[in-house]
């Protein structure tokens, strides 16, 4: 399933407008480009602005949503498709990029961050990370635009060292650069370092977002990342597969609270800052995760198995641990995390449960 437009996106999304009305103000009357907007994070963004019209923006805020859709899925955002205010666009922002209007604000999301995709990908994932963002950091530029906003990753850290975790944004990662996740963790923290450089240079008006795995609905079930996974299988009532021992850890953020924290750093964060999102109260390890994803589910109990993947390089590079400093989010805005993983993952279970068993 893509994630389609459900009762629990609109829930979501109201959400979101309810606590940053306020904020998004400043949208009004001005134009936003979003590059992959039909990904699972970027979908979140162009139907905040389309509720946010509903509710009376005045002038309302017009939304360029752009994807070439390599991974992102046309049905993710059909039921907004005729509306004055969200213009879709079909585009490599890796390729020359025309725009027939200026624009006032960008987030630039698209990219290929799956590791089944991205391994399959990996130079077109190369060439997103890197000539596109440096195409839009030209249009930044160029156009004057009020501020631009880059979802990076977690992976520019790689498998911190244990006296670095929770991750703060100053950590320099420990990434290998000839690993298969090479292709996707270095051309993100090249891309970084180009926003530094038009941040210093030119004065453009960029920011930075390192996401820490973020889930929630919109994500497609063959992403290959492991919430999706468990996901798909618990649908299905098919057992919850392990490919690994299930002692690695990680924070699991619910997709309205990473959306909400990417609307305040584009909307007002300082010019070069970087800011880690995520949920450093939901730090689990797998094992746990698969039980927690299980519980959700419901009865009968699903089974949990540990397998060995046919991929030899599955595990290579996988980080141990994976938490991030949220000190200077929470700092910068009051930013604080509403959803736990037990909602989470309920929301995320009935929001793909709603949807015919054939969009899977």
């Amino acid at each position: 399933m893509s994630g389609a437009h459900s009762s629990v996106v609109a829930e979501d999304v109201a959400r979101i407008v309810d606590e940053l009305e306020g904020r998004l103000a400043a949208l009004a009357g001005s134009t936003l480009l979003v590059t992959g907007a039909n990904g699972f994070l970027c979908s979140y963004l162009v139907e905040t602005v389309a509720a946010l019209n509903d509710r009376g923006l005045r002038p309302p805020c017009r939304v360029l949503a752009l994807d070439n859709f390599r991974t992102g899925q046309r049905q993710r955002l059909a039921h907004l498709s005729g509306r004055p205010d969200v213009v879709m666009l079909e585009g490599d922002v890796a390729q020359p990029l025309s725009l027939a209007e200026p624009v006032d604000w960008i987030v630039h999301g698209a990219s290929v961050a799956s590791p089944v995709f991205y391994r399959r990908y990996p130079l077109e994932t190369i060439d997103v990370n890197v000539t596109g963002t440096r195409r839009l950091l030209d249009l930044a530029r160029d156009t004057g635009c009020r501020a631009m906003l880059y979802l990076s990753t977690s992976e520019v850290y790689g498998d911190p060292d244990a006296a670095s975790i929770p991750t703060p944004e100053e950590y320099r990662g420990l990434v290998s650069c000839t690993g298969p996740r090479a292709c996707y963790d270095e051309s993100k923290r090249l891309a970084e370092a180009l926003c530094q450089i038009y941040a210093r240079r030119y004065g453009v008006r960029v920011v930075t977002v390192r996401p820490f795995n973020v889930y929630g609905p919109g994500q497609r079930l063959d992403d290959g990342r492991i919430v999706p996974d468990l996901i798909g299988a618990a649908l299905r009532r098919r057992p919850l597969v392990l490919f690994s021992d299930g002692r690695a850890s990680r924070a699991f953020c619910y997709v309205s609270d990473a959306v909400r924290a990417i609307w305040l750093v584009l909307l007002g964060g300082a010019p070069g800052s970087v800011f880690n999102v995520g949920n450093d109260e939901c730090e689990i390890s797998i094992a746990a995760l698969a039980e927690a994803v299980r519980r959700a589910a419901g009865p009968p109990p699903l089974p949990i198995e540990y397998r060995t993947s046919a991929d030899a390089e599955y595990l290579t590079d996988n980080p141990r641990r994976r938490c991030p400093d949220l000190t200077k989010l929470r700092t910068a805005f009051s930013w604080v995390p509403r959803i736990g993983l037990a909602e989470g993952l309920a929301r995320t279970l009935r929001s793909y449960a709603d949807a015919p068993a054939t969009a899977w």
